[in-house]
């Protein structure tokens, strides 16, 4: 309930962020009533809100599957979303190149469940089981309805800046001054969603472990989500700054993350089994104040305190 609330007090921050903007806009084009602001901007809100699945589909370039194109992927999500007392959500594959997930919608019943298809040849089945617990998490949890309408606005700010910064040549003069201001907008509009984003992360992971899946599965899933982002080159990584909120981890700290989670990894093999992250769980983790400042501005908490949370989940069930 508590998480709601945050969630919704967010999204009440973004309306008046959104309304202070229609104001001065408005008042450019001499209109004087307030009603009509309140108006327009819940007018704008709305319009964002429907259309915004529309816009993450395009954006991440999903196409919807059948249960004959990708029978068990159809059949984990059935079953986890039955485990989870939702309706079943659409079922849809991403061809962004970096292996991750995520979960969209307008409502409960609205649910999209998404997976990349570098992230099926990476895990095993009980590692993407444990991940997409965590996304029928997200939608179980109705976070990802206010998530969708916050995460919309600094992702076209992001395409706005990046396409007048850096995509039009020498000549395209005065756009430089659009991109700066579309950039800006989409640094405060960031801000917005980066503590609701990392709040709902702990409790998704939480989810999935309720839904049957062990910590162990999700703990070795996130840690070869991080590997495998980090083989990802740079300007790839660079363009996804925009959505990396719907990620289940955030793509742009895996050259950091990789080496502090090779400490959980004791014997190197590339994953973390049940003993591993049990052990963690006696460890004590510490972060350090560059860690932290970066945690602050991320989408996602710090993966090793994300898996020492899980280590803590494995011990009570131990």
């Amino acid at each position: 309930m508590w998480l709601q609330i945050r969630m919704y007090l967010l999204l009440a921050v973004m309306f008046a962020i959104v309304y202070a903007v229609i104001v001065v806009a408005a008042s450019s084009l001499g209109i004087q009533s307030f009603a009509v602001y309140g108006g327009i901007a819940a007018v704008m809100l709305l319009i964002q809100y429907m259309i915004s699945p529309k816009i993450v589909e395009m954006s991440m370039g999903v196409r919807y599957v059948s249960e004959a194109e990708a029978p068990k992927l159809h059949s984990i999500v059935a079953e986890l979303a039955r485990r989870a007392g939702i309706p079943k959500p659409k079922v849809g594959i991403s061809r962004l190149p970096i292996p991750n997930a995520f979960a969209f919608g307008r409502w409960k019943s609205d649910g999209r469940v998404c997976v990349t298809e570098q992230l099926l040849h990476l895990l095993s089945e009980e590692e993407l089981r444990a991940v997409l617990g965590h996304e029928i998490s997200h939608l179980k949890n109705r976070d990802v309805t206010v998530i969708t309408a916050l995460s919309v606005v600094p992702m076209v700010l992001w395409y706005l800046a990046w396409s007048f910064m850096w995509g039009g040549g020498r000549n395209r003069g005065n756009t430089v001054v659009l991109g700066i201001a579309a950039f800006v907008l989409y640094f405060i509009t960031n801000l917005l969603v980066l503590y609701g984003s990392r709040i709902r992360e702990y409790y998704a992971d939480e989810g999935s472990v309720k839904l049957g899946n062990p910590p162990h599965a999700l703990a070795s899933a996130l840690y070869k989500l991080v590997y495998g982002s980090a083989r990802v080159d740079r300007e790839t990584l660079r363009q996804m700054q925009g959505y990396k909120a719907f990620f289940a981890n955030d793509p742009a700290r895996a050259y950091h993350e990789i080496r502090e989670l090779r400490q959980v990894d004791v014997d190197m093999n590339g994953s973390i089994d049940a003993n591993e992250l049990l052990a963690l769980s006696s460890k004590q983790v510490r972060l350090n104040s560059a860690d932290r400042l970066m945690e602050m501005f991320s989408t996602h908490p710090n993966m090793v305190a994300r898996i020492k949370r899980l280590s803590q989940l494995a011990a009570r069930r131990a």
